[in-house]
């Protein structure tokens, strides 16, 4: 298998198939299979919101590659008059930089950075967005799942029901049949903001937010993409205890941290270690599934975070390295960063379920072995 393993990477990095998933099973009986609010997905790899999910195109482009699921970017709610509470965050992108960012502990990582926030079109351009989404979906491409940005109010003022309402029920409308699936998304920016300075107002935020949604009555399933906040580990702790409890279907654990002196939000090694520290501390509480996110450049961090629970994993920036960052040759960024991430001899996503396997981790049911079984918590040890 490693010899196959060895080829397979070098031929796939001049072309990767769009089926490369049921080749992964047929070749090295190793199921793939993942799952997001529910819905199994042939693989566990998506991307995250952001500028790369706001285009047919870019949603095109992934079906050809073959990825899993792709959050769209997050949209700014609105109430029926067109008010947003939020619309701070309705600011237009400016470019992206990709840059290097060094660890504390000197590794080399990635990171992203640019200075505008969410979705900055109408209401009904997004819901078209959405709409194409499903119909990309239908005809075998990534699930293309909505992601919204809600009146946060400090604390002891209410939340702008009207707004949870209106846009709820808009984009149910585009979606189709029910349920809808639907990620919240506490930006990494709103780290930076003087909303987020309140301990207490970030968990009243976490906790009722599913309540909101629940009370549009729009049949819906909720993924609280969860921001690092600038406090210390163990509030990220308690984050992730109020989230556990919540009425959340999932947790998308955890977005960027906060570089209090660029005034910017950051990826890399730090970020994905604060990651998994935080997670260890949950003690198998396995209520509300997880959904990975942050530092996810090879299969084997992937993995990590599938041995905290995680049934699948959103990425970002490893989709935007400049080319020759990536071992394959050929192909769209997403097509590339897949063939890294999946068959990457040593750091891949089969090598590494291969790893698990001879160390009596995981073990071959049916002759397979499966990456659902990595999340269902056979070990809540990030492997080595």
């Amino acid at each position: 298998m490693r010899a196959r393993l060895a080829a397979d990477f070098e031929r796939f990095g001049r072309e990767l198939p769009r089926e490369w998933a049921a080749h992964v099973r047929d070749a090295y009986r190793v199921d793939l299979r993942a799952r997001y609010l529910g819905v199994e997905l042939p693989h566990p790899i998506g991307k995250a919101s952001g500028q790369l999910s706001l285009k047919q195109e870019q949603l095109e482009a992934d079906a050809t590659a073959g990825l899993a699921f792709v959050v769209l970017k997050t949209v700014i709610a609105e109430d029926d008059r067109g008010t947003r509470q939020m619309a701070a965050w309705a600011t237009h992108e400016t470019r992206m930089t990709v840059e290097r960012r060094r660890a504390r502990d000197g590794r080399d990582g990635w990171t992203v950075t640019w200075k505008g926030r969410g979705w900055d079109r109408s209401l009904a351009d997004y819901c078209a967005l959405v709409r194409t989404g499903r119909e990309i979906a239908k005809g075998g491409g990534p699930l293309c799942v909505p992601s919204a940005k809600y009146h946060l109010p400090p604390l002891g003022e209410p939340f702008a029901e009207a707004e949870y309402r209106h846009t709820t029920s808009a984009l149910a409308d585009a979606w189709g049949a029910p349920p809808l699936l639907l990620e919240f998304d506490f930006s990494p920016t709103l780290a930076g903001d003087r909303l987020a300075d309140e301990r207490g107002q970030i968990l009243r935020w976490i906790e009722e937010v599913p309540r909101q949604l629940r009370a549009t009555d729009v049949n819906l399933r909720v993924a609280l993409k969860l921001m690092n906040a600038r406090f210390d580990d163990a509030f990220q702790q308690e984050m992730l205890r109020v989230g556990l409890g919540s009425d959340a279907d999932a947790l998308v654990v955890f977005n960027r941290l906060w570089d209090a002196e660029r005034r910017v939000a950051y990826g890399g090694w730090d970020l994905s270690d604060r990651n998994l520290r935080v997670l260890a501390s949950r003690a198998g509480d396995g209520r509300i599934p997880l959904i990975a996110t942050g530092n996810v450049t090879t299969g084997r961090t992937l993995l990590d975070y599938a041995r905290q629970g995680a049934e699948s994993a959103e990425l970002h920036t490893f989709f935007q390295l400049p080319l020759g960052e990536y071992p394959a040759t050929h192909g769209s960024r997403t097509q590339r960063a897949l063939h890294a991430l999946v068959f990457d001899p040593t750091d891949g996503l089969i090598a590494g379920m291969l790893d698990l396997e001879g160390q009596a981790i995981i073990p071959r049911r049916g002759g397979e072995l499966h990456f659902m079984d990595v999340a269902a918590g056979t070990s809540r040890n990030p492997s080595s």
